[in-house]
């Protein structure tokens, strides 16, 4: 072997040996990751994505995935001519379009990311929020607008969720949820995420977005505020340094560290390998908000 050769798997060997007390401290703990945005879409990202997860899991930690899959929906509402209607960013979600978006997140990405990640040797299993009655959810009644079937969580129920894990499962779920009388509601994937970190407990909920994180200048893609507490939050909307969309997905991480989450993180799901680099270096990627 070359010297090039060998310093390059010295290099090698530094970052892994950089990893250790990371992956120490996070060893059995339960790490929720909200899946969507690029990271869904793009082939080559979402490959690393899944070999992030499975590394995860395979270094000791629990992780459980929650997806989205706005824009599959969206593609196949196109191809049976049925439009695709916003109000207030919310899809408004008659019977025809809630057959299609259970269809489109409980089967087709549901069942392929399982897939995913069992190909790289890890067993995973796909519910919703339907099995095992784990999310009740209620229809959302905001403003006097009827969105049709898009839902509140009212409750949630982790005792399936923590079965998988407990068996050495990585639970994979598509934001659907549904009332005592058995209606199926779509729901929005970042509050399915926060409801299910929250019920575990969990160590860590990872948000994979299409955002680099919390910028302290909009204008500046290095101004990354790598940490930020919880309790600095709202001053920093006050002061108008988190502002415009990034507000509600704060306000997001906020409802997750309130529901006994530790740490949140919001990480630029355009970025390969971007939990690995986040969870597991000590340069970070994206921002956390911790809860302490």
């Amino acid at each position: 072997m070359t010297q090039q050769g060998i310093n390059q798997n010295i290099k090698k060997a530094q970052i892994l040996t950089e990893a250790l007390p990371f992956i120490k401290k996070f060893s059995n703990k339960t790490v929720v990751i909200k899946y969507g945005g690029s990271a869904l879409i793009n082939p080559e990202i979402k490959n690393t994505i899944i070999k992030d997860i499975v590394l995860m899991k395979l270094v000791g930690m629990k992780p459980v995935v929650v997806h989205g899959g706005g824009p599959d929906i969206s593609s196949f509402l196109k191809k049976l001519n049925i439009e695709s209607k916003f109000i207030n960013g919310l899809r408004v979600t008659n019977a025809e379009t809630m057959e299609v978006a259970e269809m489109v997140l409980s089967g087709k990405i549901n069942k392929q990311i399982v897939t995913d990640i069992e190909l790289n040797g890890v067993k995973a299993v796909g519910i919703s929020g339907k099995d095992g009655d784990t999310v009740k959810a209620k229809k959302i009644e905001k403003d006097g607008i009827d969105y049709g079937f898009v839902g509140n969580i009212e409750s949630v129920d982790p005792a399936l969720v923590k079965t998988l894990i407990d068996n050495d499962i990585i639970p994979v779920i598509a934001p659907i949820g549904m009332d005592e009388k058995g209606q199926s509601y779509n729901i929005n994937a970042d509050y399915m995420a926060v409801a299910i970190a929250g019920s575990l407990k969990a160590e860590k909920l990872v948000f994979l977005t299409d955002v680099a994180g919390v910028l302290k200048d909009v204008n500046d893609p290095s101004s990354i505020m790598s940490f930020i507490k919880a309790s600095d939050v709202r001053k920093y909307i006050e002061d108008g340094t988190i502002s415009g969309g990034m507000i509600p997905k704060v306000e997001c991480c906020m409802s997750a560290v309130e529901a006994g989450v530790n740490n949140v993180h919001i990480l630029d799901g355009r970025v390969e390998h971007c939990i690995i680099l986040e969870l597991f270096t000590t340069a970070g990627i994206g921002t956390m908000i911790e809860s302490k």
